[in-house]
């Protein structure tokens, strides 16, 4: 496999690290306790201090420079090693999703409403168990790891309050490469995958309230239906979409929400749209965002009505430097086997705020396949469902590539 690598400082062959799987398999009934502890008793958003308590003990007995954030639940985490290098970030989320469990595991979670469906669970406990193996080889480790355990990923940010608080510098200087997983329930277990350049897209949310005046539904002529306005815009938005974009830069619009009126007899004062925008770029990001206010507004008024269109911006675009990228699949491939590690021939449309990181230092962002066994990868459930399972066979494979991306490191 040739991917010639264009930044000089990365041009060589990965070291002898196949090791590291071997030892990242004994760690294996550590990690599963771990994650089954958090699996157990998820919390949402920024602040977790159930799950940050066991990050926490979970490292008490490592060499380790502990730092508490303040203004969330965030933990960092500073390993020193022997020899002169660079730092290295390692990022694992922590945050749960607001959904009801039905997977019937004998861990399952144990909070109503909350549930780790997005696998942020496995993220923890294998950065905690390549913590704990980086640790037992610090005198092979060039520079120092700083280890992000980051709350709030899911819509709340988490990332941008630690790079306030100042995750990047925590080792006494700025880390020169990021990394981070994500496990996925519906691709091949203990396969590693990633891409240079975009690898998710930014997400943008959109609320626009059209209103008009209220009347009787057998005299449309002496009201102004903001109906027929809402809907119009639902079409023009799509027509915009297909006729305004390049369509090798990929972007989504979609109106997941339309709402107006009580009854059949009543012609409603407003109506409301809600959606998404999807883009992996900054230029179609701005021409979608302004494309969305010119297309509601001029049909707005085409039809009398007032509109008011509210943007709220999400993460920008994930973004891995091609390096980075592609040196993540060849320590897959060194550490896993060719086996294990695929490029990805397109980007997912989800989004991810470890975006908020790549947009500071080069990195790579990856996914790490665990669609459990006996299960049909077509019909496995996704991340986001109720029904999600991990294979937690794949989590030594994580916790392999977390350790590799830091002991591969060098000035």
């Amino acid at each position: 496999m040739d991917r010639a690598d264009s930044e000089g400082d990365r041009a060589h062959p990965p070291r002898d690290l196949a090791w590291l799987l071997s030892e990242a398999v004994e760690l294996q009934d550590r990690t599963i306790a771990g994650r089954r502890a958090i699996h157990r008793s998820p919390e949402l958003g920024l602040d977790l201090p159930r799950t940050r308590q066991t990050v926490l003990d979970e490292l008490a007995d490592l060499p380790l420079e502990i730092t508490r954030a303040d203004s969330t639940s965030g933990v960092t985490a500073v390993l020193r090693g022997a020899r002169p290098g660079p730092a290295i970030l390692l990022r694992a989320d922590m945050d749960a999703l607001p959904l009801r469990e039905d997977t019937d595991l004998d861990f399952a979670s144990t909070v109503d409403g909350a549930m780790h469906a997005c696998g942020h669970d496995t993220h923890v406990a294998m950065l905690t168990s390549a913590a704990r193996l980086l640790a037992a080889h610090s005198h092979e480790l060039s520079g120092s790891v700083v280890l992000m355990f980051q709350p709030g990923e899911e819509g709340h940010h988490g990332a941008r309050y630690m790079l306030d608080d100042g995750v990047l510098d925590a080792a006494g200087e700025r880390v020169a490469r990021a990394f981070a997983l994500h496990i996925q329930g519906n691709t091949p277990s203990g396969q590693v995958s990633t891409r240079p350049g975009p690898i998710l897209a930014a997400a943008d949310q959109f609320r626009v309230l059209v209103t008009g005046r209220g009347g009787h539904g057998s005299a449309p002529h002496a009201a102004c239906d903001p109906v027929p306005a809402a809907a119009e815009m639902v079409g023009a938005l799509q027509a915009n979409v297909t006729r305004k974009l390049d369509p090798f830069d990929p972007a989504v619009l979609t109106v997941t929400r339309v709402s107006a009126g009580t009854t059949s007899n009543i012609i409603p004062e407003s109506a409301e749209l809600e959606g998404t925008i999807r883009t992996l770029s900054a230029d179609n990001r701005k021409l979608l965002h302004d494309t969305l206010a010119r297309v509601c507004e001029h049909v707005g008024a085409a039809h009398g009505c007032e509109v008011e269109v509210r943007l709220e911006t999400g993460y920008p675009p994930t973004v891995n430097s091609s390096a980075e990228a592609d040196r993540t699949l060849e320590l897959a491939e060194a550490v896993l086997g060719t086996e294990h590690a695929e490029p990805m021939a397109q980007p997912l449309m989800g989004a991810e705020d470890f975006s908020y990181v790549l947009e500071r230092v080069p990195g790579s962002f990856a996914f790490l396949g665990a669609c459990p066994p006996g299960t049909e990868l077509d019909t496995a459930p996704a991340n986001h469902s109720n029904r999600v399972v991990f294979d937690e066979a794949a989590l030594p494979h994580g916790v392999a590539m977390y350790a590799a991306f830091a002991l591969d490191a060098r000035v």
